[in-house]
């Protein structure tokens, strides 16, 4: 229910204030007090989605604001800016993190002015190395021991090209210890893929925006993919769009 944090930068525009009053007007369709409750609410149906087993991919700030969403579950975590009232000031410390799928023990940025959710994201890391330095080394698992890593890896580079997004990366300390690392960037205690599982399905989260628009803005155009057919940061996004077919059916006897 934040926007995407834009509000520093976009709150006077047209298009902006279009996407409040439409959120504001399906939450009240909904029975929601607050946009922000009808986006907690979201985010566990997709939780129990994944419990159930189903298979969940997600990209950029749809991977910790997942999981901040779920850990912030009967709190008020956004400003007056946002719902017109404050935010609960012990937020912080109510936290439920066993709530959460991915991440723990992570620190929310609850200023409107602050274009970041928490400390999850590496962004600021991303943008000292600069895009000629950035890039991620994607681990190298056993098909045997590990079937479903070693599908979600599969690539025909073993370095990819790094690229930011409002969530670059992933602060490997903030992890929780069941998470599969699949990729990271070498030397920053940063991850830039990972793989976990929740009841009977699994989770992949993908840090970064565009693999072929390394820091794209909003209001730039779509990528034309047909200039990019042999991208080794899309070849692991069809991994997640395949992988699901790869699923061992039961047999009929």
């Amino acid at each position: 229910g934040q926007y995407g944090k834009f509000y520093a930068a976009f709150a006077g525009t047209d298009w902006y204030r279009k996407q409040v009053q439409e959120n504001e007007s399906i939450a009240r369709k909904l029975g929601y007090a607050k946009v922000s409750e009808m986006k907690k609410a979201v985010a566990r149906a997709i939780k129990a989605y994944v419990a159930a087993g189903g298979f969940l991919f997600a990209m950029c700030s749809a991977t910790d604001t997942f999981d901040i969403a779920l850990a912030a579950e009967g709190l008020d975590i956004v400003g007056p800016e946002y719902d017109g009232d404050p935010p609960d000031p012990y937020a912080q410390q109510k936290l439920d993190f066993s709530k959460c799928l991915a991440f723990q023990n992570f620190e929310l940025e609850q200023s409107p002015l602050v274009y970041e959710y928490s400390n999850i994201d590496t962004s600021a890391k991303d943008m000292v190395r600069g895009q000629r330095n950035d890039y991620f080394t994607l681990f190298d698992f056993s098909a045997k021991q590990d079937p479903v890593p070693s599908m979600l890896v599969q690539d025909h580079v073993a370095n990819v090209p790094g690229f930011m997004g409002q969530t670059t990366g992933f602060e490997k300390k903030l992890l929780k210890p069941a998470i599969t690392v699949l990729a990271e960037v070498p030397g920053a205690d940063e991850a830039k893929y990972i793989h976990g599982h929740f009841g009977k399905g699994t989770f992949t989260f993908y840090g970064g925006h565009d693999p072929e628009d390394y820091q794209h803005a909003v209001g730039d155009p779509p990528t034309d993919l047909s200039l990019h057919k042999n991208s080794p940061g899309y070849r692991l996004i069809l991994n997640n769009v395949l992988f699901p077919a790869a699923e061992k059916k039961e047999k009929k006897t």
